[in-house]
């Protein structure tokens, strides 16, 4: 996977993968057996539950793919002479302490249940849609090295149990049906640009990848990446949900945008002041090469199809919705640590 955004190339390779897994018909689960391990399950049994779970709002069988028939990413990131190689990781949890809601401070600042799904939160301990860039800055954060930014992402459900707000907003109430999987892992990844340095983000930066409304708008802003552990070097799906064979976690991967204009924390659509690079790993002209951020989460999940994102009702938990939204609230001095370990080419924390 590049560091910008899939784009439009490599977005048909993806399209003509899931075109081969499905072929004209569109069968439901495709080269899945009764034995195919972890996620797995009969393709009958899927089908008839995929049928229930259709006039629920999704997911269906279709929606899900074996990842082993899967073609291998044949894209392949390329670093210039100047290009700054370092990482910097923030290690903030799973969110064990169930910091939960379904509001959207960034979309939707002062409204409750904004999102109309629910989020898991990591980092900022006291996040929520009347939060302010004065009150993230007074709070404690789950991060180990003092990161008081905020990470935040529709659930991910088991679709076999009732959850604890099967009658709230953001939960049942709105089609969220299930109990919510805490992650087995969280990694929160900042690195480098291909093509030079970066610059230190602002404090209070607000950035968001992906479309929570993706499969109702078209797919201009969609940046979901969906694949297994041990095959992530496979096409990383947009618009399905992986099937991983036994011992393997369903990996969620969220590409941030790594250019800033210079100027603005936020703009009125909330992604004018940040772009992808170009597919050359260089910004758009105005735009500086900022820290970029890849979180990559893993669940373990039960058999396909009785797991789902959380999102807004007319959506019907299609993978191709998944996003991320950061705030960066980093203090000044641990920002430009964490800029001089990636110019450097060093690993730091």
């Amino acid at each position: 996977m590049r560091a910008h955004k899939r784009n439009k190339a490599g977005r048909n390779v993806a399209m003509a993968a899931v075109a081969l897994l499905l072929g004209g018909g569109g069968i439901a689960i495709v080269n899945v057996s009764a034995n195919a391990g972890q996620n797995g399950g009969s393709a009958a049994s899927q089908a008839g539950h995929a049928h229930g779970d259709a006039e629920q709002g999704g997911p269906v069988g279709s929606d899900f793919v074996d990842i082993t028939k899967v073609p291998d990413n044949v894209e392949k990131p390329g670093n210039g002479p100047g290009a700054s190689t370092g990482t910097f990781t923030s290690a903030c949890g799973t969110n064990a302490g169930d910091q939960h809601n379904s509001d959207n401070v960034i979309v939707a600042p002062g409204v409750a249940n904004g999102a109309h799904h629910t989020h898991d939160y990591v980092g900022n301990k006291q996040v929520d849609g009347d939060s302010t860039d004065e009150s993230l800055a007074a709070q404690d954060t789950t991060c180990t090295n003092g990161d008081q930014s905020t990470y935040y992402w529709p659930v991910l459900r088991d679709r076999r149990q009732q959850g604890e707000d099967a009658g709230k907003p953001g939960g049942g109430a709105e089609g969220n049906i299930g109990s919510i999987i805490e992650p087995a892992t969280v990694d929160l990844t900042f690195r480098g640009s291909p093509r030079g340095d970066v610059v230190a983000m602002p404090r209070f930066l607000r950035i968001i990848t992906g479309d929570a409304k993706a499969s109702t708008n078209g797919g201009a802003n969609a940046n979901a990446a969906w694949s297994c552990t041990g095959f992530e070097d496979k096409v990383q799906l947009e618009d399905k949900y992986p099937i991983c064979p036994d011992g393997s976690r369903v990996v969620r991967t969220a590409f941030f945008q790594s250019c800033w204009d210079g100027q603005n924390t936020d703009s009125g659509d909330h992604r004018a002041h940040v772009a992808f690079a170009e597919d050359d790993g260089s910004c758009p002209d105005g735009f500086k090469a900022i820290p970029q951020l890849v979180q990559r989460l893993t669940y373990d999940v039960p058999d396909a199809p009785d797991f789902a994102v959380d999102s807004f009702p007319e959506e019907k938990h299609k993978p191709v919705t998944d996003h991320g939204d950061f705030i960066n609230v980093m203090r000044d001095g641990l920002m430009n640590r964490a800029v001089d370990c990636i110019n450097s080419g060093r690993r730091c924390g």
